[in-house]
């Protein structure tokens, strides 16, 4: 699949993108606008919309992966994941409350995230060569948000896969966990995590709901990606949600537990 949207139209989609992002204030969907836009369109989009923020002092520390369900995946008409970057200001520290109005539209969702020790590259064929290039794992919570609408008020309808894609695949925060494991420690594939708001368990979910093992969703985007992305020792990778999102309001309360691997409580303002 090719692009179909020339580098003004894109510059243009960016303009809207960042807009939405200072302002707080959503914008239509992108499809609905440019009803022939492609994957590798909204992929354009994305990268020149990090690229615009990297020019404005940010870093790059890493890369989510998401849509890593079959049930996600059905629902927006794709077979396989997506991904997103991760920048400096998206990492949020446990110790003090998130202040809600960094976002739009804040939910949680629940993930492992692997530190790697070693460059990822195209020729990644399995879990074990991703755990050879991992450092260490540790538990994520990710937090996603929604600069495009996520249903259009005049027609209902629901945004596209592109348009996630083109919204940085709605990544917007990170919380990471205390407890570290070293690759092949324990069986990722049971590893859990039980979300609590405001003393209600919300989501519960294991790792194999992410394509059986969370370590295929890094496969997919080393052998997708690996030779446009600089996936170096250091960064981290946010290997996809075993949880469906969870809704944030100032004010909530947040335990989620991941059993052995410990243990993250944090709230928002």
């Amino acid at each position: 699949m090719t692009g179909t949207l020339d580098p003004g139209t894109v510059a243009g989609i960016v303009d809207a993108l960042e807009r939405a992002r200072r302002t707080k204030e959503q914008i239509r969907q992108l499809t609905l606008d440019h009803p022939h836009m492609t994957i590798e369109d909204a992929y354009a989009v994305q990268r020149a919309w990090i690229d615009r923020r990297l020019a404005e002092g940010r870093e790059t520390v890493g890369h989510k992966i998401g849509l890593t369900s079959r049930a996600m995946q059905k629902s927006v008409g794709i077979d396989e994941p997506d991904f997103g970057s991760l920048l400096d200001d998206m990492v949020y520290d446990a110790a003090a409350p998130i202040p809600t109005s960094d976002f739009v539209e804040p939910r949680l969702e629940v993930e492992l995230a692997f530190v790697l020790a070693a460059p990822l590259t195209p020729d990644v064929d399995s879990i074990d060569a991703v755990y050879a290039a991992t450092e260490y794992i540790v538990p994520a919570v990710e937090i996603i948000d929604a600069r495009v609408q996520r249903v259009d008020p005049e027609t209902g309808r629901t945004r596209t896969v592109r348009d996630t894609i083109a919204d940085n695949a709605a990544n917007a925060g990170i919380v990471i966990g205390e407890r570290h494991v070293l690759p092949g420690e324990v069986d990722l594939r049971w590893a859990g995590g039980l979300l609590t708001q405001n003393g209600v368990i919300e989501e519960t979910g294991l790792g194999a709901g992410v394509l059986g093992h969370p370590a295929r969703g890094i496969v997919w985007l080393a052998q997708r990606f690996g030779r446009y992305l600089d996936l170096h020792p250091g960064q981290i990778i946010l290997a996809g949600s075993f949880t469906r999102p969870v809704f944030v309001a100032p004010g909530d309360e947040f335990i989620v537990d991941y059993g052995p691997l410990g243990t993250i409580e944090f709230g928002f303002a």
